[in-house]
């Protein structure tokens, strides 16, 4: 796997702080990088990256459909407990890192990026020992069909564009935003959510998304009073 490096370039990547593990196949980056940790090879930041995923997948075990061209990355960060206000700053980082190519991103709650609507990009985040893995799959070069979903890709918004030329300005952002005050996160997150003052169903029922609050909780209104909102019980 190498030592620790500060800066390290396989390929056309060069990303500071990270150790990079860059592959061609894998069943997943994913699972690749709770592998590592299983087996005490992690070296944290790093990332896993691959150029295809066999097995790719998403929040519950979706498939991810995961082609070639396209942006397949599992960063590693050390975390001795779940953050749940950290999954706000690395949606905030990847709309940013897309914005930077001129896709008009969006976030929808709780792990998706939209361009114009469409499904541009997918996150997963997942606690292992004293490590967080956040999986992001960007459609660059191509986006699927057949999924139940419109999807969008880079290429249509910048031509030219290549993973790498994805991942340097992505590993730059989420760098910047794990490390903001969680009040410049939030603010920055209600500016670029999809949903905000409209109804969702929670628990069954219709109430309007506020947005969040200091600690990461999802604040929606019902019958004239603030709900605070966990985990999946929401559909947007």
């Amino acid at each position: 796997m190498g030592g620790t490096l500060s800066k390290m370039t396989v390929g056309c990547i060069e990303l500071e702080k990270y150790k990079i593990i860059s592959l061609g196949d894998v069943s997943s980056t994913q699972t690749y990088a709770h592998d590592l940790i299983e087996q005490g090879h992690v070296v944290a930041p790093c990332v896993v990256t691959a150029e295809t995923q066999t097995a790719g997948r998403g929040r519950f075990s979706r498939v991810w459909v995961s082609k070639p061209g396209n942006l397949y990355a599992s960063f590693v960060w050390q975390c001795p407990r779940a953050e749940p206000r950290l999954s706000y700053a690395v949606a905030v980082a990847v709309a940013e890192a897309l914005m930077a190519f001129d896709v008009p991103a969006k976030i929808k709650w709780p792990n998706d990026i939209l361009a114009d609507g469409k499904k541009i990009c997918g996150i997963l985040i997942e606690y292992h020992s004293n490590f967080v893995v956040v999986g992001i799959g960007i459609n660059v070069q191509s986006n699927p069909d057949g999924v139940g979903y419109e999807t969008a890709r880079v290429a249509q918004y910048a031509n030219g564009v290549m993973p790498q030329d994805v991942m340097r300005v992505l590993a730059r952002a989420l760098d910047k935003w794990r490390g903001m005050d969680f009040e410049s996160v939030r603010a920055r997150w209600m500016q670029l959510a999809t949903g905000i003052n409209t109804m969702v169903t929670y628990r069954g029922a219709r109430a309007e998304l506020i947005g969040i609050d200091e600690n990461g909780a999802l604040v929606l209104r019902r019958d004239g009073r603030n709900i605070l909102a966990w985990g999946d019980e929401i559909i947007i």
